[in-house]
């Protein structure tokens, strides 16, 4: 028997009104909106990021554990406690649904947050694939609404080879599930909050600043698709970004310039993070992207770029696409549809 999903009262959640975006400071309202436009500038060679002052980037360090799963979560995740494959299945899904709709990279950081953050805290129901999928559906649709212009409808999220698919109902019940969950802590401090300002300050030649950022965007976007750097906060990963980058083509003290860009941080931490985002830079070959003959001309955005290194996804989701439509019929969106949503019952997450 297929899953029901219509679990009404189980998915209405009592919302604190005092919590509704209880980050509304407007400090904070205008970081987000930089952090915002940020993604999307064109970035041209004359184009210098402005600095965030002290009191602003003191905020976001003194928030970001508000916006972060926690080593806790980190070691379920080894230990097996959570489903390892079942997140990995998840995130890639939303790596290629973000590339197939024309979503910018911050768009994806958060779905994959809002999904690291809920899953910390709240534990789905074992044997349901069906409730992780779901899970990743709302995310994504919770993310596309605060950080895109143009979001389609929550039921044309389900792009690409999908098991379940979902009507707009659900999504919307888990949408809610997952905002009590969160605390309607949307707006996450996440390492594209403190990219640029840990860019300008370490980074002595301005010429290079475009391609700096153009690829700690890469690597940033990058960290996400594993587990390993949940062991990290967002300052400490943008720190062990930035550094790594400038580090190409400058000699910097390391050790110095983690007490200039987070004087509190704990140095080790950061040191191991270093090391493994250069690690990470090597296995990806994230700096290929800017000559591989399969990319046409180098991007003229941050979003080219991460665009450019997504490009295998397209061709992906077009091949799954290809063999979903060869299949039989009961396997197609609308068959999945009928069988996914055709009881209401008690079944709950």
């Amino acid at each position: 028997m297929a899953p029901s999903f219509d679990c009404v009262s189980s998915l209405l959640c009592a919302e604190d009104s005092n919590n509704v975006f209880d980050e509304g400071h407007s400090v904070y309202e205008d970081t987000w909106q930089h952090h915002r436009n940020h993604q999307r500038h064109g970035f041209d060679e004359s184009y210098e990021l402005p600095l965030q002052d002290d009191e602003c980037f003191a905020m976001m360090v003194e928030k970001e554990q508000q916006h972060w799963p926690g080593v806790v979560y980190l070691n379920r995740l080894h230990s097996g406690d959570l489903d390892f494959g079942a997140r990995n299945e998840a995130v890639d899904w939303i790596e290629k649904a973000r590339v197939q709709l024309g979503f910018g990279p911050l768009c994806a950081y958060l779905s994959i947050n809002y999904l690291d953050r809920f899953l910390s805290t709240y534990r789905l129901p074992k044997g349901r694939a069906w409730t992780m999928q779901l899970l990743a559906v709302a995310c994504l649709s919770l993310a596309a609404k605060m950080d895109e212009s143009d979001v389609p409808m929550s039921v044309d999220l389900q792009v690409g080879e999908t098991k379940f698919v979902f009507e707009a109902k659900t999504i919307q019940r888990m949408e809610l599930l997952v905002l009590s969950t969160l605390r309607w802590r949307t707006q996450a401090i996440t390492p594209f909050s403190f990219i640029d300002h840990f860019l300008c300050k370490i980074n002595n030649d301005q010429s290079r600043l475009r391609s700096s950022v153009m690829k700690s965007l890469q690597l940033i976007l990058s960290t996400a698709r594993g587990i390993d750097f949940l062991e990290f906060k967002p300052s400490e990963i943008a720190a062990a970004v930035a550094m790594s980058v400038v580090e190409e083509t400058e000699t910097i003290d390391t050790r110095q310039t983690i007490a200039v860009l987070i004087p509190q941080a704990e140095e080790e931490r950061v040191l191991k993070c270093v090391k493994m985002v250069q690690e990470l830079s090597l296995n990806t070959g994230i700096a290929k992207y800017h000559s591989s003959a399969s990319v046409p001309c180098v991007p003229q955005s941050p979003i080219g770029v991460l665009d450019a290194l997504s490009f295998s996804y397209k061709s992906d989701a077009t091949n799954a696409g290809s063999c979903a439509n060869s299949s039989h019929n009961d396997n197609s969106p609308d068959a999945k549809r009928r069988k996914l949503n055709k009881t209401c019952g008690s079944e709950l997450l």
